[in-house]
């Protein structure tokens, strides 16, 4: 098998079909998944532990070669050509590699490409805040952010550092200067590199992931200090989001920290990517923006009533993830048995539909 051949057949595939990741794994066939299926290329042979590794030395640098020897884990990014780069992780399971690449379009679509309310364009126009977007893996997060940035690099003149692991998308610098940081790479991990941008004359800040309370932490002062901040995280709604971050926090410090996002949070963006009747994905989604009734409710740890605002401010500009799937039903985009199976009231989804 030339492997290099082999991996170019399946990004002709993937790329020609439409699909969003590739998977790698011994003993099984190269799969790709396409509109959230996973379809096997039974036309490719399975793959031995020679091929993974084969794949491996064509993917990773020496640097992560042995960063994987070491955690038997490791992101990356890959160029395979000019036009097309992925994101990928290699990992171990049951003593055997497994390789996922997840496809990293070239260009960056518009909010009204991605089929994303323009309201959520209103936060890259703050001068400072802390905004977020959040939802399950594979949701389209990391797109949905690139857009803001794109927004802010083609309207006006700022200093954007991004701090990714791995870097997905590249901007070409147009209005602004943009410095993209990679976690391993240029910097030892997202705290330490958040803490070094505040010496570095910046007016946005990227994070691509808070996954401890120490970034976190690092993120809400920066924004408290002037900054804009974006970021990510794995959580469902904008309620739980909240919630999240205050506990990830030590008891003693929970308070202080819900002063602090009641003062920074601008808003909480939720986003789920849905199958399409005509075919292809599009996005539902909650829009949380922080008011002075959210603000006291984040101060008085009343999270829960925070869903309730979101229902009912509609004329405040928030948005309700059963409203926008229920307009999805019925502008014949996806059916009653998806939205019901995104929701997480499916009851109040019927009253709405």
């Amino acid at each position: 098998m030339e492997h290099a051949n082999v991996l170019k057949e399946i990004v002709d595939i993937i790329t020609r079909d439409g699909g969003s990741d590739v998977h790698l794994s011994e003993d099984r066939y190269p799969t790709i998944r396409v509109t959230g299926d996973l379809v096997p290329l039974t036309s490719l042979s399975k793959l031995t532990r020679k091929d993974t590794i084969a794949f491996l030395n064509i993917l990773l640098s020496d640097e992560m070669k042995d960063s994987f020897d070491d955690n038997m884990e490791v992101d990356f990014s890959y160029q395979h050509s000019k036009d097309v780069r992925f994101r990928g992780n290699v990992f171990v399971q049951r003593g055997k590699f497994g390789i996922v690449l997840r496809l990293i379009p070239k260009s960056i679509k518009t909010l009204e490409e991605l089929n994303v309310p323009t309201e959520v364009g209103d936060f890259a126009r703050l001068k400072q805040g802390f905004f977020l977007i959040v939802g399950p893996v594979g949701q389209g997060k990391t797109t949905t952010l690139a857009s803001l940035i794109q927004m802010i690099n083609e309207e006006r003149a700022e200093h954007i550092i991004t701090i990714e692991n791995p870097i997905e998308y590249l901007f070409d610098q147009k209005k602004s200067i943009i410095d993209q940081r990679e976690v391993g790479i240029d910097t030892e991990d997202f705290h330490t590199a958040l803490v070094s941008t505040l010496r570095q004359d910046v007016d946005v800040i990227l994070v691509g992931e808070m996954r401890d309370y120490n970034t976190m932490a690092a993120a809400l002062t920066a924004a408290e200090t002037g900054h804009l901040v974006f970021s990510t995280l794995h959580t469902n709604n904008a309620s739980q989001t909240i919630d999240r971050i205050i506990d990830s926090f030590p008891e003693g410090q929970q308070d202080q920290v819900r002063l602090q996002l009641a003062s920074t949070l601008s808003g909480i963006f939720s986003q789920r990517l849905l199958p399409r009747i005509s075919g292809g994905l599009i996005p539902a989604f909650e829009l949380l923006i922080n008011n002075n009734a959210v603000s006291n409710l984040i101060r008085e740890a009343r999270t829960h009533e925070i869903d309730t605002v979101i229902e009912t401010g509609s004329s405040n500009g928030m948005i309700d993830m059963n409203r926008s799937l229920a307009d999805l039903v019925r502008k014949g985009e996806i059916t009653y048995d998806t939205a019901k199976k995104h929701s997480l009231n499916p009851q109040s989804l019927e009253r709405l539909i």
